[in-house]
């Protein structure tokens, strides 16, 4: 497979620039590859002693990072699965509720046997790790997946030495590092400008400040894509809790920020409530701070799920989108929130 032709005519094909630190991305990858999944009498006479079953490339927010691993995973024939990382441990948690109940024991072992006759390839975009319970059980999962030869691509704004940084127990994270340092080919991606900001294209859907003339428009933009839809609730129920969309229009939500950001959600809620919806508004975004940490907290993960499932979205907010704050625990993560604001208020609404 000549991954550097391919990636140059996948370039070409969909107008994006190439650079040089793309292309050392792809001859990693090649190399990946060539260790992981070439089947070749010569290539696994090469490569037999020095095959690593992870690919972490990390980076800034919007250097292209996704649309290189996207484009690599596209390619690959082998059984896959494309999982965002919370998801992928909610199911996790999900088959260890069912299997305790059936005083089964060796759960991460019977978890991965399963999870290998369904892929053998997985790849998580943006990985990061803020739950505690995760992080804990993060080194027994991924050696037990490394061990059935399930390979993993993944990437993250943050190198491997730095994952869950200032958490609690971090210690008892720290065999996790080591493994995914042993097990992985590492690289960076470096370019100076947010691919998602240069395309000037938010096309009115990030609304601001939140004053009359705001209301007015979005209410306006409100009113043009929910023409001709029915307006009505809709109760989703999420492991025996209700939670209720109360301006629902055929797919099209609107929620105000404290309908899903400041109370008791996570990403489970999130994913159940974002399946049945095709558009989003979101009002009334509020600055953050270390006060309103937890509802930071959530609010990028709900944007993590959003952005996971591709769903386009308008919101509204006091401030420009260059001019939020953070809490001083979420500052890096939220620099991915806010390029993905970018990104997701310019996709096209179908």
């Amino acid at each position: 497979m000549n991954l550097n032709n391919l990636f140059q005519n996948f370039c070409k094909k969909n107008n994006l620039e190439i650079n040089t630190y793309q292309l050392k991305i792809i001859d990693e990858l090649k190399n990946y590859y060539n260790l992981n999944f070439n089947k070749s009498f010569l290539n696994k006479f090469f490569y037999k002693n020095n095959s690593k079953p992870a690919f972490y490339l990390h980076g800034g927010v919007g250097v292209g990072k996704t649309m290189i691993l996207n484009f690599f995973f596209d390619l690959i024939e082998e059984k896959k699965l494309r999982k965002h990382f919370n998801e992928f441990m909610l199911n996790f948690h999900d088959f260890a509720h069912e299997r305790k109940e059936k005083n089964e024991e060796n759960i991460i072992n019977l978890f991965v046997k399963d999870l290998k006759l369904k892929t053998k390839l997985i790849y998580f975009d943006e990985f990061q790790v803020t739950n505690i319970v995760d992080a804990m059980i993060l080194g027994k999962l991924f050696e037990q997946i490394f061990k059935e030869d399930i390979k993993i691509i993944l990437t993250s704004n943050i190198k491997i030495s730095e994952l869950y940084k200032d958490g609690l127990q971090r210690d008892q994270f720290k065999p996790f590092i080591k493994i995914m340092e042993d097990q992985s080919i590492e690289c960076e991606l470096k370019i100076e400008d947010d691919y998602r900001k240069s395309n000037d294209n938010q096309k009115q859907r990030y609304f601001y400040p939140l004053n009359q003339e705001t209301n007015f428009r979005i209410n306006k933009f409100i009113r043009t894509i929910t023409k001709d839809k029915n307006h009505t609730s809709k109760t989703i129920n999420v492991k025996g809790r209700d939670f209720k969309i109360e301006n629902f229009y055929e797919g099209v939500a609107r929620f105000n920020f404290d309908d899903l950001c400041n109370q008791n959600l996570g990403a489970e809620d999130y994913l159940e409530i974002i399946k049945n919806c095709k558009f989003i508004t979101l009002d009334s975004i509020p600055q953050f701070n270390d006060i309103n940490s937890n509802q930071q907290q959530r609010f990028i993960t709900l944007i993590d799920v959003i952005y996971d499932k591709n769903i386009p979205i308008a919101v509204t907010a006091d401030q420009n989108i260059d001019q939020f704050t953070s809490s001083r625990l979420l500052v890096n993560p939220f620099k991915r929130t806010i390029s993905r604001l970018y990104e997701l208020t310019s996709i096209e609404k179908n």
